[in-house]
């Protein structure tokens, strides 16, 4: 074997076995930098149109807690069918949960590292569109610093308990900003639903009006009808 194909075949062999060995959490590009977190938090909301579907992508550890919310707040169109479909899979494509409903939760644990995908389907209404109001994101348990990090820092208890205590505060502190974000879509919805209730209302009461005094003019015009005496002349006169 010549010396050239000998070493195509380690260049070959070695880039298996580092693929092989690979681990689903990322490097970063200097020991230095912690790793790429990106964005843990969105709240929006976002029109759906009929039998449309939008999806979303989140940046998440290994070693996270994946949450995500939604409410339809309001339809716009011929069909007021406020229920639509939401659906979450892992960085492989795999399908994690599914919720059918006007509001839900998905929340599960991230096994690996990547993009997870979030979709909303507009499938029940064909004829209107749907405001969905959004609450998703990722967030850690433990602080957020590595392992070779955690081995360097050699803290005293005092240090220590402070740690985490205002780790425990910051967890708590996240977990209200959740159920704040959560009040304020049920309270947009609520929104959303009396106003349209309101304009229903408004509509069908100037509708059934017009009905009415339509009808009284009607019946008044008729009755005078009925008291018409015509005119009697030589020539023209009432037949018996």
């Amino acid at each position: 074997m010549s010396p050239l194909l000998f070493g195509a075949g380690l260049v070959i062999l070695n880039l298996v076995t580092s693929a092989r060995s690979q681990k689903t959490e990322p490097l970063s590009g200097s020991g230095d930098q912690p790793l790429f977190r990106g964005a843990d938090r969105h709240d929006f909301a976002i029109m759906i149109p009929p039998g449309g579907t939008e999806c979303f992508w989140q940046f998440a550890h290994q070693t996270g807690y994946f949450y995500f919310s939604y409410e339809v707040q309001r339809t716009v169109g011929m069909s007021h069918d406020r229920h639509v479909a939401a659906t979450a899979h892992n960085p492989q494509g795999f399908l994690i949960d599914t919720s059918q409903d006007v509001r839900g939760q998905i929340n599960f644990s991230t096994q690996e590292t990547g993009f997870y995908q979030l979709c909303l389907n507009n499938q029940h209404n064909h004829f209107g569109s749907v405001q969905v109001y959004l609450n998703f994101g990722v967030f850690y348990e433990g602080p957020e610093t590595d392992h070779k990090q955690k081995e360097r820092k050699q803290l005293n208890d005092i240090l220590d308990a402070i740690e985490d205590s205002t780790q425990k505060v910051q967890n708590n502190i996240f977990h209200m900003w959740r159920y704040y974000n959560f009040a304020r879509m049920r309270k947009m919805a609520d929104f959303f639903l009396t106003h349209s209730n309101y304009n229903y209302v408004n509509w069908w009461s100037t509708a059934q009006s017009l009905v009415i005094i339509l009808s009284g003019i009607l019946q008044l015009y008729f009755l005078k009808r009925l008291f018409n005496v015509p005119t009697t002349t030589d020539t023209k006169k009432p037949r018996c």
